[in-house]
């Protein structure tokens, strides 16, 4: 898959799923589970024991998944990634040259942003999507729509204590799309192999996207309409 299918991907679905499980077994019923349930975008954290073959395990046995890779910070760790079969890489912090490495592969970044400053670095550092991250700590949907405010040609990912109740706000703010972990795959629900439970929160979390995009369409078409 080509870096400019994965960006339309994720662009198109709206949610990354992330799965930080802490065993190799545990990450991938995660995984694949939230993937067959209609969130083909899953992110793999390198905090996950085994992570590169994880990766590998899902790039290799699971249809049309899209999988990446989570907290990388080195440009080593992101070659060993994408040597497993990641599609695309992401970090919770801005690393410049797993930006760069990232760059001359072809392959789609996600650094992570906290700041104005961090975003625009970010940004002109040749990234895909900038993952504001933890967006919910510092006000969530008021915090993304400032940031979508200020800079409006930056597709930003709302990362970091998004649920149920913000994830429609934080799109309607100006988020392209949502970061999601805890919320969507609850550790008791993998632990007890809670496939529909999942399979349920997974259902929710796109009709959250699709409701919010929606909106924003029907905004636009009458702010177009009142010229």
């Amino acid at each position: 898959m080509t870096k400019q299918e994965v960006r339309a991907w994720i662009e198109e679905t709206g949610v990354i799923a992330a799965v930080r499980e802490r065993s190799m077994e545990s990450a991938l019923f995660a995984a694949q589970t939230v993937a067959e349930s209609g969130v083909p975008v899953v992110e793999i954290a390198l905090t996950v024991p085994q992570a590169t073959m994880v990766i590998s395990h899902l790039a290799k046995g699971v249809p049309g998944i899209i999988v990446g890779a989570g907290s990388v910070t080195n440009p080593e760790a992101a070659r060993q990634c994408l040597d497993a079969g990641a599609q695309f890489l992401t970090s919770d912090g801005f690393h410049p040259a797993v930006i760069e490495f990232a760059a001359k592969q072809g392959v789609a970044v996600i650094p992570g942003a906290l700041t104005p400053t961090e975003v625009i670095s970010a940004w002109e550092t040749n990234s895909d999507f900038v993952k504001v991250v933890p967006c919910a700590q510092l006000g969530g949907p008021a915090y993304i729509g400032s940031l979508h405010v200020m800079f409006p040609h930056i597709p930003l990912i709302a990362s970091g204590g998004v649920d149920q109740q913000s994830a429609s706000k934080m799109i309607l703010a100006g988020a392209i799309g949502l970061g999601v972990g805890r919320e969507l795959i609850p550790r008791e629900a993998v632990r007890l192999h809670q496939s529909a439970r999942i399979g349920e929160l997974a259902r929710r979390f796109l009709d959250f996207v699709k409701s919010g995009k929606a909106h924003l369409a029907a905004h636009t078409s009458r702010s177009s309409g009142s010229d």
